[in-house]
């Protein structure tokens, strides 16, 4: 072969770039790909921080982020050039391939060990990158507040755990990846050197490598040693060995005696390795004393543990458990809020008079006729009015209307860009910028058509009660997703208005303002050339960014997860405000339970607004005694605002979070049982019955507006009730408090175990076991009109229940569902009606002996029949029902059904004849 080619004269160093070139061309990349981008990132965060007066949130992150990105930086370049430095200042000895290899190839290997000094620049660099992810973490650390509440076996406050504790296992992870990094590029250097060579017939080790490479290797075994004591043995308390989360009976008494002799080991491997170091000896000590850590480790803390396991404290696992278990149950109702939720005994089935009904007049005025998904179905066939308006979601509210409590749902109007005719820059960013008011309904009125009566309804958006919306644009919502441009030479669209359009200019305070500079920067960032080209925006324009409500929300205040269900409310004055739930969380909570995401721990601890026009964002906090929002307030100071601050007419819309409210039901399920014996038995263990709609099965978790027993003042509360593990009947109900004083309290009913109660699933198997049920419903069925089930409610009015599903249909090829029955269900008697009222009257009016009525044995009259006159009434209905399904079987060619319906009818009104008194 040719070693004089011209292609080996690179090999032999003629073309090889230097150090210094390397380090020029490694800062072009670095700002081309890296420094560059993130300035136009940091710049167009700033300029939104800015407007929305939230840059102290901006600046204190940004300069957490940079000094753990120089710290770690800094410290790893040191720690690693260090060590590079040392092995390469060590004199060369035979190049390890010397006389193996042309003598080219051996200058190139020669050379290779320069490269470790981009190498530590770029292992520097990357390990700041990594470090900056913990920014959260390391203010935290810094500030801190106590719980005020210790773990129950190593006495710290909970603080410890979620503050201090990840930080130093943050730390002790650094130092320890530094230590195998630094150990890899020395032992490189050393290999090229020829002072580490292979086995021939044994590993040779130069002394000045072997002290290198020993001191590193104990390094290493001390930073593992502080490893256990400060990390993993504190995290025993989150270990799910035994039946229950946190340090079982195996981790106390067999795997930290376990890690405790592990840390032991190590820090005798590491006196080992020194002192072989000393001796200028590092083999074979160094391989002994790490295989030794490893197999120590591996017996103590994984096979010593599982035998204990298998043959101590199986065999007697309660026993061994109990104040375990113990620990457990307290540690995750504290955590989850659930120690405080008080307790109410019912009696057994009582039954409901129309004394009872008339006098929880405020609960039967507010049952919910009107499905979420069946109204938004409506809103969008009546309410959208153009194709690019979407309502997109339905929210639960109530309002004090004519002075009447009702609880109402409505949805906004959004506007969606994706549906417009013309899809352009100008249309999209200029013109059509933003949504318009809202479709407000109440929870249970119906037109005769069987449509939803509308309070609030059409553009601009109209009232007929005394709530009204004086401010409909939403420029800030659940589906805007893209940046407008306001102030521009396009004139902004309104709203339609018959067959023309109506134009406005944007009046609110949000916005950046688009000088050259800023103008420059976004349309790098939102990449669009049209931007910076365009000649129709001015110096006077302004660009809202950042406008959907949850990214916007989230963007402000990172250090706080959010309620997936926004809603929306309607001011005093006419304004639309979003309301947004916000919590703080861990998953350091030592014992408690913890959800599939690791939570352990959860406070609904501030509420967030955002106006609809200005894109306003203010954030109240809602639970002052919580140490995580506590210390969010020491590291954004400024930020966080006290509740009473918060306008009264929003106040008066906050509700019970719903993320957090499922999570405590589901917990309370189990955790209800605070014996641990009755808890390790699962002996009174409850479950949420869900409820299938469609392909759907949710948990049974509803609004309402209600009076609560022995209480005076009908409330808006959230209710979910629980059956017993495995059973259908009812065993109690839980309701989250959303109202005055009350706000934030939970109340639990329970039933007395030797009563049975129907439960939800039970009560649906009676509506569906009706006969003359299922005849209507197989009759709409048969005219090929689609029937769709209401979600069923259950309604406690004193300290009984009823329920209610609203039965919707759908005609063939028609998308607007409409409210055609209400079926009811109370103890043994399940009724249906064409309207709630006529329900009632059927179930605790003069006559219960309707043909629909179920009964599992005959039953006395209900005490307080309406007299001669109910009974009329009552018969007036059913002629009407029997004449209305003869002529629907009459449409559909049903002649058998139309001659029964025909005799039925026949019936009813010799009945009335001779009910009706003598002239």
């Amino acid at each position: 072969m040719d070693y004089s080619s011209p292609s080996l004269r690179l090999v032999q160093g003629q073309g090889l770039p230097g150090p210094r070139a390397i380090r020029v061309v490694l800062a072009v990349v670095v700002v081309l790909l890296f420094l560059f981008p993130a300035g136009i990132r940091i710049a167009a965060d700033l300029f939104w921080f800015r407007e929305i007066g939230f840059e102290r949130v901006f600046t204190t992150e940004l300069a957490a982020k940079a000094a753990l990105f120089l710290a770690v930086a800094i410290l790893s370049w040191v720690w690693l050039t260090i060590n590079v430095r040392v092995a390469r200042r060590s004199p060369a000895g035979g190049p390890v391939f010397s006389g193996q290899l042309p003598d080219a190839v051996v200058e190139l290997i020669e050379r290779l060990p320069r490269l470790t000094t981009p190498a530590t620049y770029v292992i520097a660099a990357l390990a700041g990158l990594s470090a900056t992810a913990a920014w959260m973490t390391a203010l935290q650390f810094l500030n801190g507040q106590p719980f005020g509440a210790t773990d129950p076996v190593f006495g710290r406050d909970i603080g410890y755990y979620t503050f201090v504790v990840p930080a130093l296992a943050m730390l002790l992870g650094l130092l320890s990846t530094l230590t195998v990094f630094s150990a890899l590029l020395a032992g490189f250097v050393y290999f090229v050197r020829g002072e580490i060579r292979p086995p021939a017939p044994r590993i040779f080790l130069s002394p000045r490598a072997g002290a290198h490479l020993g001191i590193l290797v104990a390094i290493f075994l001390v930073l593992a040693a502080a490893r256990i004591w400060i990390v993993q043995i504190p995290e025993l308390l989150y270990s799910t060995t035994g039946p229950l989360t946190g340090a079982s009976y195996t981790d106390l008494h067999a795997r930290r005696p376990g890690l405790h002799i592990t840390a032991v080991v190590a820090l005798l491997g590491a006196g080992l390795i020194l002192a072989a170091v000393a001796r200028r000896r590092v083999l074979p000590a160094a391989p002994l004393a790490v295989i030794a850590y490893i197999v120590v480790g591996l017996a103590g803390r994984q096979a010593y543990p599982a035998i204990v396991q298998k043959l101590v404290v199986s065999p007697t696992e309660l026993t061994r458990e109990r104040p375990f278990l113990a620990h457990h149950i307290a540690a995750t109702r504290v955590a989850w809020g659930i120690d405080s939720v008080a307790t109410r005994d019912l009696p057994g089935d009582v039954a409901l008079t129309l004394n009872d009904i008339r006098n929880n007049g405020p609960t039967i005025e507010n049952v919910r006729l009107w499905d979420r998904e069946p109204l938004l179905q409506t809103f969008g066939q009546l309410q959208e009015i153009r194709t690019y308006y979407d309502f997109i979601n339905v929210d639960d509210d109530r309002y004090l209307i004519g002075g009447r409590y009702r609880q109402v749902l409505l949805s906004a109007r959004e506007l969606n860009t994706g549906a417009l005719p013309t899809r352009s820059f100008i249309a999209d960013h200029l013109t059509f910028t933003h949504g318009m008011g809202i479709t407000l309904a109440p929870v249970n009125q119906v037109t005769t058509e069987g449509l939803p009566v509308l309070f609030v309804k059409d553009l601009p958006p109209a009232s007929t009660v005394s709530l009204s919306v004086t401010r409909p644009q939403i420029y800030f919502g659940e589906l805007t997703n893209s940046y407008v441009i306001v102030g521009t030479q396009q004139p902004e669209f309104d709203h339609p208005s018959g067959d023309s359009s109506l134009y406005a200019a944007y009046q609110g305070r949000a916005g950046v303002p688009l000088t050259f500079l800023r103008r420059a920067v976004l349309a790098w960032h939102f990449a669009s050339l049209r931007m910076l080209l365009s000649g129709d925006i001015t110096a006077e324009s302004r660009i809202l960014y950042n406008r959907n409500i949850s990214r916007r929300a989230a963007r402000a205040l990172p250090f706080l997860r959010f309620d997936g269900d926004p809603y929306l409310v309607v001011t005093d004055a006419g304004e639309l405000v979003w309301i947004l739930d916000a919590y703080t969380s861990t998953t350091r909570y030592p014992y408690a339970a913890r959800l599939a995401d690791g939570t352990t721990y959860m406070r609904n601890s501030v509420k967030v607004t955002i106006d609809a026009y200005h894109g306003t964002v203010r954030a109240y906090i809602a639970d002052a005694a919580d140490p995580l929002i506590r210390t969010q307030s020491r590291i954004f100071p400024g930020i966080l605002s006290p509740l009473d601050s918060m306008p009264a007419d929003l106040r008066r819309h906050l509700r019970y979070p719903e993320d957090l409210y499922r999570a405590q039901a589901a917990l309370y399920t189990t955790y209800h049982m605070i014996e641990p014996d009755l808890f390790y038995n699962r002996e009174d263990q409850w479950q949420i019955p869900m409820m299938e709609q469609g392909r759907d099965r949710n948990p049974f978790m509803r609004h309402l507006v209600m009076r609560l027993p022995d209480e005076q003042q009908a409330e808006y509360i959230f209710m979910t009730p629980f059956t017993p593990r495995q059973k259908d009947n009812l065993a109690a109900w839980m309701v989250a408090r959303s109202d005055g004083e009350h706000y934030g309290k939970l109340l639990v009913y329970r039933f007395p175990k030797q009563s049975l109660i129907f439960g939800p699933r039970q009560i649906m198997n009676r509506i569906n076991q009706d006969t003359e049920i299922a005849r209507q419903i197989t009759l709409w069925d048969q005219r090929g009109s689609e029937v769709i089930r209401g979600e069923l409610l259950v309604i406690p009015i004193e300290k009984s229940l009823i329920y209610v599903q609203p039965i919707y249909l759908r005609a063939e090829g028609g998308q607007i569902p409409e409210l055609k029955r209400v079926v009811l269900a109370h103890q043994n008697q399940v009724v249906m009606a064409e309207t709630l009222d006529a329900g009632l009257t059927l179930l605790f009016g003069g006559d219960a002996g309707r043909p629909s009525v179920v009964a599992d044995q005959p039953s006395a009259p209900a005490a307080g029949a309406a007299p001669a006159t109910g009974v009329n009434a009552t018969l007036v209905r059913q002629i009407q029902e029997a004449y209305d399904r003869a002529i629907a079987a009459q449409r559909a060619g049903n002649w058998a059904l139309y001659g029964e319906e025909m005799n039925r009818l026949g019936d009813l009104v010799r009945r009335l004849s001779s009910s009706s008194p003598p002239r």
